[in-house]
């Protein structure tokens, strides 16, 4: 352990030596405080071990994976593996072309908490080369034209169109989501991720470099995390816009708190999620630590409630995952249901996009985020993508849904000059 006296230079050198890997996976917490975190931020490089997999049951595969090391593992899910799980399909277009599921272990693993740097994996002499490590501080990224993949009034007509099937009682609810996209993109990654970060810090933001495929994470959303024997899910569901005036921000704040349709989405998530924790929990032990909590970021309140359980000793933790798995706040209700409409009313694969990535200990334990606000990158490719969406119910209005899906993606299209 080592005390570091300037924490933001040594978090941006550790990042950008990190970076000069093949492979390199960071975590920020962005000095967000919450009872499950365990690391202010951590940072994995260079690859021991890796596993990649684009069908079938990619869970699998990770058992066996992290049965063999019972090492750290950072890694990510595609939200395309529900097909491993579930009797569905993914047929629409596909820009960046990433594997559907990745893991490796690190050769390095620097973990930061409370002003001490630690050596987790890799020799101690590492802290002392990214003190000293020099980077090139110029941005390099030119401006990126952005296309959307859905005119305003085709998501008009979308909506309308989910909301008949809500009408005939097809779903309760549907999380629906759209692409903006470049093509021919040229940006240097670490600088558009330092940006974004900058801009809008969350409490679950990352980088993750996987050779030519970038994930570029500002996503305030936890998927899931295991500590002992506590699963514990937070899934956001109501958005409210920030105002740089104080007393109506907090207006606002008070509306979103009191919003009945925001209120009715987000109750309906926190279903699902209890639904989904059931099958890997034990008995009577689900419970809905908070509902309806409020949590102010710099673009956007959001409405997050909490949801936990005590994992059943004789389900393996990597079925817990895939149990819940995609997040409910990224589908709709009934799951499997809203996930073909999804499919059918969407115009682009999500791959990444309503996935997840983070990490997993030896002891099991893990925290994986939600992969919303982030960019995705093929570097060889030069596609560039994010994905913005909300839940639709009866209630929604398509113009108000719009708007929110814009409000969503200005971090973004501001880091890219769009």
């Amino acid at each position: 352990m080592k005390t570091i006296q300037n924490i933001s230079d040594f978090k941006r050198k550790a990042l950008h030596w990190a970076n000069q890997f093949e492979v390199s996976c960071f975590l920020d917490s962005n000095d967000y405080k919450n009872a499950y975190s365990v690391y202010d931020f951590i940072i994995a490089a260079d690859v021991r071990d890796e596993l990649q997999y684009s069908t079938g049951n990619g869970f699998d595969q990770l058992k066996n994976f992290y049965a063999k090391h019972k090492q750290w593992v950072f890694g990510y899910f595609s939200y395309d593996l529900k097909n491993g799980i579930e009797d569905l399909q993914s047929n629409n277009p596909d820009g960046l072309n990433f594997p559907d599921l990745y893991f490796f272990v690190p050769k390095y693993l620097i973990a930061f908490k409370d002003g001490k740097a630690e050596i987790i994996l890799g020799d101690q002499s590492i802290l002392g080369e990214i003190e000293s490590f020099s980077f090139d501080d110029r941005q390099q990224s030119k401006a990126v034209q952005i296309f959307q993949r859905l005119s305003k009034d085709q998501y008009i007509t979308k909506v309308e169109a989910l909301r008949n099937h809500i009408h005939r009682g097809d779903i309760y609810e549907i999380n629906f989501c759209q692409e903006f996209f470049a093509e021919n993109a040229e940006i240097d990654p670490i600088h558009t991720f330092e940006a974004l970060n900058h801009i809008s810090p969350m409490p679950f933001a990352g980088y993750f470099k996987v050779h030519d495929q970038y994930i570029l994470s500002a996503t305030p959303e936890r998927f899931l995390c295991k500590r002992g024997s506590k699963l514990t899910s937070q899934p956001i569901k109501g958005t409210a816009k920030r105002s740089s005036d104080p007393k109506e921000d907090n207006a606002i704040k008070l509306q979103l708190r009191n919003n009945i349709k925001e209120q009715a989405e987000n109750v309906m998530i926190v279903d699902l999620v209890r639904h989904d924790l059931t099958k890997s929990a034990v008995k009577g032990s689900v419970k809905v630590d908070e509902l309806f909590g409020i949590y102010s970021f710099p673009q956007v309140h959001q409405m997050i409630s909490t949801v936990s359980c005590e994992l059943n000793p004789e389900i393996h933790f990597i079925d817990a995952i895939k149990n819940t798995f995609p997040m409910g706040s990224m589908t709709g209700a009934p799951k499997v249901k809203a996930m073909k409409l999804i499919e059918e009313y969407e115009v682009t694969k999500r791959g990444i996009y309503s996935g997840s990535f983070g990490c997993i200990s030896p002891d099991g334990d893990f925290d994986f985020n939600v992969v919303i606000r982030s960019i995705l990158y093929n570097a060889e490719s030069k596609y560039l993508s994010f994905q913005v969406g909300g839940a639709i119910t009866y209630q929604s209005n398509a113009i108000s849904e719009y708007e929110e899906c814009l409000l969503k993606a200005s971090a973004i299209l501001k880091v890219l000059g769009g």
